[in-house]
């Protein structure tokens, strides 16, 4: 095998985009992952420099390039100069207020833990008033 190449399973260890190389193996089987945009059937899958990778890993999609092969799963630093990360940014488009509520009128209820005393007893009031009707 050449030097400029892997199996996606290692690749995605070394990158570090799963925790263990048997995590690998069954992301690339479960068919979360594609290669140039084909969905990979097999953790042996042969990536190289310049492949696109499409990940739905940890409830989110990633989109990484391939620079280099792995040689070992070291430091982030290491791994992050295996791929250049592509993933379109969330931020929230221009004009929307991201700190304002999602639904215009409503107050946003922030929860503290448990509640206090009188919003306890606040609530025993309105369930009573709702029996009372």
């Amino acid at each position: 095998m050449a030097g400029s190449e892997q199996r996606i399973d290692k690749w995605l260890f070394f990158a570090r985009v799963v925790k263990s190389r048997s995590l690998a193996q069954k992301l690339a089987i479960s068919g979360a992952v594609r290669v140039n945009r084909e969905k990979v059937s097999h953790s042996a899958r042969i990536v190289r420099p310049g492949d696109v990778l499409t990940i739905n890993v940890h409830e989110r999609i990633r989109v990484l390039r391939v620079l280099d092969p792995g040689v070992r799963r070291g430091p982030a630093s290491e791994a992050a100069a295996l791929f250049e990360d592509l993933t379109p940014s969330t931020e929230p488009p221009e004009g929307s207020d991201a700190a304002g509520p999602a639904t215009p009128g409503i107050a946003s209820i922030e929860a503290n833990g448990r509640p206090t005393r009188r919003e306890r007893r606040d609530a025993g009031r309105l369930v009573a008033m709702a029996w009372d009707d």
